[in-house]
C-alpha cells in the first residue's frame, strides 16, 4: 500500500494498473481419477491522476480486460472491464458455461498475451498518449479451502513463450529482446517483465501492441505422481493428494505516460529505469 500512496502523489505519474482473473472451473484427468483444477485470481485497479491513458490485455486477439481513461468528458470517465476472463476458451464448455472435456496433463493449451495501448483519442488537443508498460505474471496453487498451498510448486504451472519458460532464472529477455526480465523482482510465484519499446496510441507513429510475452500454458503431469495408498482387506485404495487444488494465474499490467516516464516509473512501480529517446532498459 505505500507503493501506491507514494504513486498517487506524484504529479508526474499517470498508471494505469490492472490485473486479470480467470475464472473457469478444468478438470485433468489421472488415472482412473479426477482431480479438479479451478482456475481463478483476484485483481486490484490503481486511480489515474492525468489524461487519456489506457491499456489492455489481450488473450489470442481478443480483448479480455481493458482500462482506458477520457478526459474529453465533464469529469472524465472510465471506461473499462476489469478485470477480464482469461483461459476462458482453455477448453469446450456447454450452453451453461460448464467444462465438457478434461485437462489433459502436459498439453500445451494456447495462450497468447499481449498488451494494446488503448487510450482515449478524441481529438480537440485530447489525444491519448504513447506510453511504457510492464507486466507483472503470478502463477499459484489453492487448496479446496482457497487457501494458497506453499507446498505444491508453482513450477508445475508452465507458462511460456516460444518453448521458453518465462521463469526460467537463466533467461533475461524474450521475443528478440523486446521483453526484459527483471530479475531482482523474479520469483518462483512471480515474473516481471518489461517492454523495451515505446507504445505509440497511433499506428502511423509506430507499434500500438507489444510482441507476445506467453503463448502457452500447461499443467506438469508431476501433480499426478503424489498419492497416498491405503489397504482395507485386500483392496488397495489410491488417492490423489491434489485431487481439487486450484491454479491461478494473474497477469497485472501498467502503463506509465511518455512524458517524465523515467521519473515517473521510479515513483510508481519503485524500479529504476534507463529511457533513451523510445527505448527503456533496466538500470
Amino acid at each position: 500500500m505505500s507503493k501506491f500512496s507514494k504513486m498517487l502523489r506524484s504529479p508526474v505519474t499517470t498508471v494505469v494498473a490492472f490485473a486479470l482473473a480467470a475464472v473457469l472451473l478444468l478438470y485433468a484427468g489421472i488415472g482412473t481419477a479426477r482431480a479438479a483444477f479451478l482456475a481463478r485470481s483476484e485483481y486490484y485497479a490503481t486511480q489515474i491522476q492525468m489524461y487519456n491513458i489506457g491499456v489492455s490485455l489481450l488473450e489470442n486477439d481478443k480483448i479480455v480486460s481493458y482500462r482506458d481513461y477520457d478526459s474529453s468528458l465533464a469529469d472524465g470517465t472510465w471506461d473499462e472491464n476489469v478485470p477480464g476472463n482469461l483461459l476462458s476458451e482453455m477448453v469446450a464448455k456447454d450452453d451453461n458455461g460448464n467444462p465438457t472435456e478434461e485437462i489433459v496433463l502436459k498439453k500445451q493449451y494456447e495462450e497468447k498475451l499481449k498488451v494494446r495501448n488503448t487510450g482515449r483519442n478524441a481529438g480537440n488537443g485530447n489525444e491519448g498518449i504513447n506510453e511504457f508498460v510492464r507486466v507483472s505474471i503470478y502463477k499459484y496453487w489453492l487448496d479446496k479451502d482457497g487457501k494458497k498451498m506453499t507446498e505444491l510448486s508453482p513450477s508445475l504451472i508452465n507458462l511460456t513463450l516460444a518453448g521458453q519458460d518465462l521463469y526460467d532464472e537463466t533467461i533475461d529477455s524474450y521475443a528478440d529482446g523486446a521483453w526484459v526480465k527483471d530479475k531482482n523482482s523474479t520469483t518462483d510465484e512471480r515474473v516481471v517483465l518489461y517492454y523495451t519499446s515505446l507504445l505509440y496510441n497511433k499506428s502511423e507513429d509506430g507499434a500500438t501492441e507489444t510482441p507476445l510475452f506467453a503463448d502457452a500454458i500447461s499443467i506438469d503431469n508431476m501433480i499426478a505422481k503424489s498419492v497416498t495408498q491405503t489397504t482395507t482387506g485386500n483392496k488397495i485404495v489410491t488417492t490423489y493428494d491434489y485431487d481439487g487444488v486450484q491454479f491461478c494465474l494473474e497477469a497485472h499490467v501498467d502503463a506509465v505516460q511518455e512524458h517524465n516516464a523515467q521519473d515517473a516509473i521510479t515513483s510508481a512501480w519503485g524500479r529504476n529505469v534507463s529511457i533513451s529517446g523510445t527505448t527503456l532498459s533496466l538500470s
